[in-house]
């Protein structure tokens, strides 16, 4: 009982370095609590949706691990219970790694950056690929106007999430972001051109 993502991500040789790095202590009070971190709540909820982009890791045959950029609008991602997110799998370069694995083992490791507000979510899940005949599951995920082909679509099931703190995380900015926040700055730069033209006209 306690922490949900804990109990799956710290192994015995995770609490022995920890302990020798003295950190064990204040771990171990993760433990023995009621359980927690094992639904999607509204917080974790909101930040994934708001998401146009998260990294998904995949366990291969020969164990080791395979970690894909999967983007879209934001949004492509559903939350569709306290327990169960999907999206789309849209065409890509058809090396089909993530979904081969998938089909052998069902374990996943996401990662959903914030970068401007240096916010991290992981989240550990069990991941089940669904075909284009399963339609109703496929309407759920769908994204109208995206104009991307859907492959197929995966919907996992979580285990146990955690938020990171945001240390180390580089600020990064994508270009609509740039462009919203320099919105009244450009409009004031245009405001001041058109006003010096005019100056020059009338000289």
């Amino acid at each position: 009982m306690g922490h949900k993502f804990a109990e799956l991500a710290f192994t015995d040789r995770v609490k022995a370095l920890q302990t020798a790095n003295g950190s064990r202590r204040n771990y171990a009070r993760m433990e023995d609590v009621p359980d927690y971190n094992d639904v999607i709540g509204p917080s974790e909820a909101a930040f994934i949706t708001a998401r146009d982009s998260f990294y998904m890791a995949t366990v291969s045959e020969t164990g080791w691990p395979y970690v894909q950029h999967r983007g879209g609008p934001a949004g492509f991602v559903k939350v569709l219970d306290e327990k169960t997110l999907g999206f789309a799998d849209f065409t890509g370069n058809r090396q089909y790694v993530s979904a081969g694995n998938l089909s052998g083992d069902d374990r996943v490791s996401l990662f959903f950056m914030d970068y401007p507000n240096k916010a991290r979510l992981k989240l550990l899940g069990h991941a089940r690929l669904v075909g284009l005949e399963e339609s109703d599951i496929l309407a759920k995920l769908e994204l109208p106007g995206y104009r991307a082909r859907v492959e197929r679509g995966i919907l996992i099931t979580m285990a146990g999430f955690d938020w990171n703190c945001p240390q180390h995380i580089t600020q990064r900015y994508t270009l609509a972001e740039v462009e919203k926040a320099t919105e009244g700055l450009r409009q004031r730069v245009a405001e001041l051109e058109a006003r010096s033209e005019e100056g020059s006209a009338a000289t």
